[in-house]
């Protein structure tokens, strides 16, 4: 119907298999000869407060614009640019530019840290950065003035004030301006038609254990094969669909299902600030939308606390209808039977009224797949969700295999599983550490610049080492635990205990430190202080030395004390990696109550059953 797509201008049929397979340079082309007067992109413009529409013509007009920049600069096959920016349409059609030049995007999290951009900057050797706002520029000028091989930048939002002595930065309507002459314009399509499915398309800096980041490399053969593939398994898709691209696009599902999106003529909403998300969904409206588990958890919070407060015959109903839902939903659709007449009847009722309100509350009504991933989903929410007819659907993925290994179908699926392998995908689990293992052609090749690091990354024979434990049952995927001793939060950020802990201990103040993050939504601590040192510091401050050592851990001038420490020790690490809270410990972790091992490394679990309670109240809402 035309209400619920508004935007049916020159849409072209469903493609059917096979499917075309174009190369990321050959997009913008796509674009011109496919979605000409067809809206393919939206963003919000803060100036009018409204979402302004692309069509595929501006579209890849704009990408068109990013290479001839480029050709201006005399950017050569193989140079690695980087993107450090919010999310913006500037990001994705400067980084299609980049792939028309046949050079290499390197993005970086926008809240990257200097030392974190510097790092990304030396390993990749980066001489030309886009940064987006006056955060990231001041961060890239900093690391530019350290001296290096960063030579300039270019910065796409006109209203950052540059350096004093700032000589080499330009703005980016001055970049695309000075590309505009045919000669640019030749060179860039001439070399966007050289474009091979072999050259580097980009490389994603992962957080590693250690701190050090990896640089995960990804062809333009790899992001083929795995449209491709997606495009056979939710062949359901249309370029009727609106997504909405939230995610940072450096986060490879964002990234890929994004490129996918805009492959099959989707509408791609692009929001700039993930904070605005509730007030974003109900203007946009989006059928579809990568995600990650905490965005769910918060809206089944939410769901969950209007029901507790809803008055008493209210409350009995919203209850009734959930449960209609689940037993609707998981004994009859999932199973692939007939639901009795009554139920079903029951059911769309429920759906037309009760949960199309909650749907409309939040800006879902059109919800039509909701692919997550990034972390472990609760089979709780997964299953309210379902209940109440929001399509969610859990994935599992890495940057190392261009997202997603394996996802769950749309009906026929176990809530505890994380679904079944892409098709060209391999995956088996090796015999003795239930290490997950795969193969195929969306897999990396290695880690840019990091002999040591691929050794390490690959088996004898190929597969690609995740890191993770599972089981394979049925070619169903079930995911255990993380065998790599890295954290990750509720958000679907990597947190590297170890570095964390290790800045942390080189304040004489903290003679032990257990960070705390796996699953949860920010990271805390579990802190032995060096109790002599804090009662001096303390007594500075007022309190009395008289205190005991369980009563000082609970004085907020202590409090204050600490957190002023922990910030200080971690001020070079990204606001998601910093410590929200801690529990001051009166006795320090020993080997005799087995926390620690031979060779006094931390063991976690121990940890974490031994103090589940204080745990537990860090994370109380």
């Amino acid at each position: 119907s035309g209400a619920s797509h508004p935007d049916h201008t020159c849409i072209d049929r469903p493609m059917t298999p096979p499917y075309p397979k174009y190369h990321l340079a050959e997009f913008p082309h796509q674009f011109r000869v496919r979605y000409p007067g067809k809206t393919i992109m939206r963003y919000y413009n803060k100036h009018n407060e409204r979402w302004e529409k692309l069509n595929g013509e501006q579209v890849a007009n704009l990408c068109l614009s990013a290479a001839k920049g480029l050709a201006y600069l005399q950017i050569q096959t193989g140079d690695r640019i980087a993107i450090y920016s919010p999310n913006r349409v500037g990001c994705i059609t400067t980084e299609l530019g980049i792939f028309m030049m046949r050079a290499v995007s390197v993005p970086l999290y926008a809240t990257s840290t200097p030392d974190q951009v510097q790092f990304i900057v030396e390993d990749a050797g980066v001489e030309t950065m886009f940064v987006g706002g006056q955060f990231q520029y001041n961060n890239a000028y900093e690391v530019q003035q350290r001296g290096g091989s960063l030579r300039r930048l270019i910065i796409f939002d006109n209203e950052v004030v540059l350096a004093p002595g700032d000589t080499t930065s330009m703005y980016y309507d001055e970049f695309v301006r000075r590309g505009d002459s045919v000669a640019y314009e030749n060179k860039a399509n001439v070399t966007a038609s050289q474009s091979l499915a072999t050259d580097l398309a980009v490389i994603i800096y992962t957080s590693g254990t250690t701190g050090k980041s990896k640089g995960v490399m990804l062809h333009h053969s790899n992001f083929i094969e795995q449209l491709y593939a997606h495009q056979l398994k939710y062949p359901f898709i249309t370029n009727r669909d609106v997504s909405m691209c939230f995610l940072p696009l450096n986060h490879i599902l964002e990234k890929a299902w994004s490129y996918l999106c805009l492959s099959m003529g989707c509408q791609v909403a692009v929001l700039s600030d993930p904070k605005r998300i509730l007030e974003a969904l109900p203007m946009v409206r989006p059928s579809m939308m990568g995600n990650v588990p905490r965005f769910w958890e918060k809206v089944y919070i939410g769901v969950q606390d209007k029901i507790n407060r809803s008055p008493k015959p209210l409350r009995y109903v919203l209850r009734h209808a959930i449960q209609v839902g689940d037993r609707y939903f998981f004994d009859f659709v999932n199973e692939g039977k007939k639901a009795p007449l009554f139920l079903k009847l029951l059911y769309k009722l429920y759906d037309k009224t009760l949960f199309a309100k909650v749907k409309k509350a939040i800006g879902l009504q059109r919800g039509r797949f909701f692919p997550t991933a990034g972390a472990s989903v609760s089979p709780e929410i997964l299953r309210f969700l379902r209940s109440i007819n929001v399509p969610m659907c859990v994935g599992y993925g890495l940057s190392e295999t261009t997202a997603t290994v394996s996802s769950q179908p749309m009906v026929g699926f176990d809530l505890e599983s994380i679904g079944t392998i892409m098709p060209a995908l391999e995956v088996k689990i090796d015999p003795e550490t239930s290490e997950i293992l795969i193969k195929g052609p969306t897999v990396t090749t290695g880690y840019y610049n990091n002999p040591e690091a691929n050794a390490e990354a690959f088996t004898e024979d190929g597969f690609f080492r995740t890191g993770d434990a599972g089981r394979m049952e049925n070619g169903v995927l079930y995911f255990t635990e993380r065998i790599k001793d890295l954290f990750k939060t509720a958000n679907g950020k990597y947190i590297a205990p170890q570095m964390l802990e290790g800045l942390l201990t080189v304040d004489p103040l903290f003679e032990q430190v257990a960070i705390i993050a796996d699953g949860y939504k920010f990271v805390s601590a579990l802190i032995y202080p060096n109790w002599e040192v804090l009662r001096r510091e303390a007594a500075e401050r007022g309190v009395s030395r008289d205190l005991s050592e369980e009563e000082l851990s609970k004085q907020h001038e202590v409090h204050r004390l600490v957190m002023a420490h922990v910030e200080a020790a971690l001020s070079s690490v990204a606001q998601y990696e910093k410590v929200k809270k801690f529990h001051l410990m009166t006795t320090p972790f020993t080997l005799e109550s087995g926390e620690l091992t031979n060779t006094l490394k931390l063991r976690r679990k121990v940890v974490a059953e031994h103090y589940a309670s204080e745990i537990a109240h860090m994370y109380e809402e």
